[in-house]
């Protein structure tokens, strides 16, 4: 047999843990002094020196009536000291369950603020001397089940490496000899005195996963670093054993996802621990165990049926598509060797490897991060998209450099980042997580129950997880109980469809990716984490986590109203959502802010009878609570600062108040979870579970984001409108070669008729590259036509088609090529009537037209024709999905009113007011919200005398605004001047 090299493993970075000092040890002695005589000493005394509270007898009316001497002055006293320590006792009760489960909110007992506070102190200074803060906190490592059965050894099955071959087994050592004795414990033989190796047997190891103890379940993450010395190759487990058929019936489908009497095959160097040889033939091991590893040997090399299916797909194998950014296989760490040390799967099998996707390749220039944030990147584009169509309205609404219809993205970084946000976005996933957790408020507060504390989401690509902080019995339909009491799991295709007018409140709005695992997403809900988040690596991968983190909060769908304030960095953030973030110089700024905020907050829940926040999450008083604030620090607090933060946090759960605190400190107080960026781009946390593909926003993508959003509103004194990107020759001698018609019904001349089942994605295709004459991206035209993904030959072939359609210029030039930056572009021969529209619009108001009113009024008219409709009127359902995230038709809207403007007032100026009606009465049919066009319609009828026709101008426009929103002030007071008594003209 050949001789394998063996398996360097990298040392992994655990996390820094609290290291009790001489301070600590000293605070947790005098707690439990303070404990010990607040919970026995003082009663002893009580009962000592003043006897048993209770009386001997009932008391009557006569004894209410006797003097009040010094005797019963005591003893009524006596009783308020009773009453004070039982509370005091039930106080440390709540705050030792709370503190040992590790899960939950400490209940919090009636008009016992100062008691309680004064036991939670106690318990966690008297914690000290025990496990750290984070030991306690439950488990995030994924979608585990957690039950309460007794955890057994793993069982490890070993045969020979090749068939038919025979190894010499190699002296045992100490460790050996101890795990020899644990197995034969365990009621297994291991060793050359088990039995013979099967001639046939296979040098592979198995384990079969037991019932986990208590809270703790393993992950194959604590199997990896048990057993292959590094958590990081879990991994190469999970590929061993990825869709293959488990004894329950079910498969391995996420990393994350072990459940007990599972068997997993290990690579072929796996040692240590519960390791034991158990051949086919082997007597002593159970019966039972050696039928369900010998079954699942046999299928490691059987294709799972889903995946034959798949395969029949060609170009749709990749239907998650721009899921694949949503959480791919990380790459290989560093210090991994080129080659595996163990056969894998692909190993085993002539399968044939799918196509490359489109989705998977790399991006050339575009920054991979933001493609791999698919939920940040659809907030971001939503939130920009927003941005520009309330820039582009405020200035036509002030009148302010008119013709600034255009709000063109900047070049350089910042169009990279706009083309990675296009590319990375997955608005599916944003709507299926807003409705399903408003959906979940709904079903709770028609079954008059609350919303339960979650720690965290896993949103997969068919599901969503929600992980609670406590049990919190039968989920409402259509959600369903997850792997155990501690999950709620809806399929993504069973995500309830919401009224437009329901109006219900977003149930956690602290819910904020932190990365990916084997395809499922982590959100995290800083919003009830008990205490402190803290966050430790080098400063850089810090700040680009928090980035991170602050640009999702600020722009995410699933929020309504929350505050998320930045200390230390991020301080031109803000203008991503103004409303949303807010940057404060320094630690003692956020000191004196939170006092108050966090006072106000505990009056405020106390006066309206809730005990937290998730409590009026549900009812009719939903959205008169607090909105949720994030605090997250980039700046290393002193201690002094630091232990008044964690004095804040203590209690911030409830109030809807969480902390994410970025600092080099190993032991900052009031940590219950600390987790680390490595240099790598991991995001971990061996004492929650949490092994991630972190999500990051470096300071290059953040400069680009910040910029994009800068352009998106630009200033009155800023540079004048543009020329259009494609000046269109009004005067040449013979039409351009390729003609579309985008506005109004879809249709393009100079062009051969394509193969009709290729025919809507050509047009689909020409279409986007007409709208950016700039170019576009072959991702991004990838995610356009293919949201769902698609692999790279149909892509190629595409592109290929698309070019062939378009043909050669006279000079031999091919009309779609390739620019500088990898984009696709056309030549000047393709013409849309945009183009047109623009150029006829510029030329009128800032060319020739400009100066000479019969050539203005000739391009304005020829402009206004062009007004055939909204953009694109006949493209097929199901199609054009990229549109939403275009502005083109605000744009258009816009310009066909300024065009129908500019027409109107050209007429006005040569008395011509039913010229000037005419006019904006056609660019009504295109922009019938510009109010501009109402006003100047309404002067334009009545100068022309027609009083019918104006007082049937103003039945239309009662019409027209709905009784709910009524007619505007300016409108109102419009239709006094030009028909008085209007309203009672109309209305007769």
């Amino acid at each position: 047999m050949a001789r394998q090299t063996p398996y360097t493993a990298p040392q992994s970075r655990p996390l820094p843990r609290h290291a009790r000092t001489a301070g600590d040890v000293v605070k947790a002695a005098l707690a439990a002094l303070a404990l010990v005589a607040l919970l026995i000493a003082v009663p002893g005394a009580l009962v000592y020196f003043v006897g048993w509270p209770l009386p001997d007898s009932a008391p009557s009316l006569s004894t209410l009536q006797q003097p009040i001497t010094l005797t019963t002055f005591i003893d009524v006293l006596t009783v308020v000291v009773w009453l004070a320590w039982a509370q005091f006792a039930a106080c440390v009760l709540v705050e030792v369950k709370a503190a040992v489960s590790g899960v939950g909110l400490p209940t919090q007992i009636p008009g016992a603020g100062p008691s309680q506070l004064m036991a939670r102190q106690l318990i966690a200074a008297l914690l000290l001397l025990g496990a750290s803060a984070a030991s306690l906190a439950p488990s995030l490592s994924g979608l585990s089940p957690v039950n309460d059965a007794p955890q057994h050894n793993l069982t490890t099955a070993t045969g020979q490496q090749t068939p038919g071959a025979h190894q010499q087994s190699a002296p045992h050592g100490p460790a050996q000899h101890q795990q020899h004795a644990a197995a034969d414990k365990a009621g297994v033989t291991s060793g050359p005195d088990a039995a013979t190796p099967h001639k046939n047997a296979k040098p592979t190891k198995f384990y079969r996963i037991q019932p986990p103890e208590g809270r703790h379940h393993d992950s194959l993450w604590e199997i990896a670093q048990r057993h292959l010395d590094d958590g990081r190759r879990y991994k190469e487990i999970y590929e061993l054993n990825k869709d293959r058929l488990q004894p329950d019936g079910s498969r391995l489908s996420l990393a994350s996802l072990i459940r007990p009497g599972w068997i997993v095959e290990m690579p072929a160097d796996a040692h240590g621990g519960d390791l034991v040889e158990m051949p086919d033939e082997a007597p002593k091991v159970a019966p039972d165990v050696r039928e369900q590893i010998t079954a699942y040997e046999k299928t490691s090399d059987a294709k799972p049926p889903h995946h034959a299916e798949n395969d029949q797909n060609g170009g749709q194998q990749a239907q998650q598509g721009n899921q694949a950014h949503q959480g791919t296989q990380p790459p290989a760490e560093q210090g991994t060797p080129p080659g595996p040390a163990h056969p894998s799967p692909a190993d085993r099998t002539t399968a044939p490897a799918p196509p490359a996707s489109v989705q998977d390749a790399p991006a050339v220039g575009l920054p991979e991060v933001l493609i791999a944030a698919p939920l940040l990147a659809a907030g971001l584009l939503g939130a920009l998209g927003r941005r520009r169509r309330t820039a582009l309205w405020d200035a036509a609404a002030r009148a302010v450099r008119p013709g600034r219809h255009n709000v063109p993205v900047p070049p350089g970084p910042a169009a990279d980042a706009h083309d990675a946000l296009l590319v990375g976005a997955d608005p599916d996933a944003v709507r299926d997580l807003d409705l399903a957790l408003r959906g979940l408020t709904c079903a709770l507060t028609l079954a008059g129950r609350t919303l339960p504390t979650i720690y965290a989401a896993w949103l997969t690509g068919t599901e969503l997880h929600l992980q609670l902080a406590h049990a919190a019995g039968q989920p409402p339909a259509p959600w369903t109980p997850g792997q155990d009491q501690m999950f709620w799991r809806l399929e993504r295709t069973a995500v309830p469809q919401l009224p437009q007018e329901e109006g219900t409140a977003a149930p956690y709005p602290g819910l904020v990716s932190l990365g990916t695992r084997d395809g499922a997403r982590l959100l995290l809900n800083l919003e009830s984490v008990p205490g402190l988040v803290s966050l430790s690596g080098a400063p850089t991968a810090r700040t680009a986590v928090l980035s991170s983190i602050a640009a999702e909060l600020a722009t995410n769908g699933w929020s309504d109203r929350m505050t998320v304030t930045l200390v230390g960095f991020g301080d031109s953030l803000p203008a991503l959502a103004p409303t949303r973030l807010r940057h404060l110089p320094d630690v003692a700024a956020l000191l004196e802010t939170m006092d108050a905020e966090t006072d106000h907050r505990r009056r405020a829940l106390a006066a309206a009878g809730h005990d937290t926040v998730l409590t009026g999450r549900t009812g009719r008083t939903q959205h008169a609570q607090s909105a949720p604030h994030l605090v997250l620090l980039g700046s290393e607090p002193s201690p002094e600062e630091a232990q008044h933060i964690a004095e804040l946090a203590a209690d911030s759960g409830r109030l809807g108040i969480g902390y994410l605190l970025a600092t080099a400190q190993s032991d900052l107080p009031g940590a219950n979870w600390q987790l680390e960026i490595t240099p790598e781009g991991r995001l971990v946390a061996p004492l929650l579970g949490l092994n991630l593909d972190a999500q990051l926003l470096p300071a290059a993508q953040h400069d680009a984001v910040v910029e994009l959003f800068a352009h998106a509103t630009p200033t009155d004194d800023g540079p004048g409108p543009a020329a259009p990107s494609l000046a269109v020759d009004l005067t040449g001698p013979t039409p351009p070669a390729v003609y579309a018609r985008i506005i109004g019904p879809y249709k393009i001349t100079g062009l051969d008729t394509p193969e009709a089942e290729r025919s809507d994605l050509l047009h689909e295709a020409l279409a986007l590259l007409l709208l950016h004459r700039e170019g576009v991206h072959p991702r991004v035209l990838a995610s356009a036509l293919w949201p769902r993904g698609v692999t790279q030959d149909v892509h190629d072939a595409l592109i290929t088609r698309l070019r062939t359609w378009l043909g050669n210029d006279p000079d031999g030039t091919p009309r779609l090529t390739t620019d500088a930056t990898g984009r696709l572009t056309l030549t000047p021969s393709v013409v849309s009537d945009w183009d047109v529209l623009q150029t006829l619009h510029h030329q009128a108001t800032r060319g020739t037209g400009a100066k000479d009113p019969a050539v203005r009024e000739r391009f304005l008219t020829d402009a206004l024709a062009l007004a055939r409709g909204p953009l694109l009127a006949n493209h097929p359902e199901g199609r054009y999905a990229w549109l939403a995230n275009e502005i083109v038709d605000a744009q258009l809207r816009l310009l066909i009113a300024e065009t129908a403007l500019a027409l109107a007032t050209h007429h006005q100026e040569r008395n011509h007011p039913k010229a000037a009606a005419t006019a904006l009465e056609s660019a009504l049919t295109t922009a019938p919200t510009d109010e501009r066009l109402w006003h100047e319609l309404l002067r334009a009828v009545h100068a022309t005398g027609d009083t019918k026709h104006l007082e049937a101008l103003a039945q239309r426009l009662l019409t027209h605004h709905t009784p709910t929103r009524g007619l505007p002030p300016q409108t109102q007071a419009l239709l006094d001047e030009l028909l008085p008594a209007w309203s009672t003209r109309v209305a007769n």
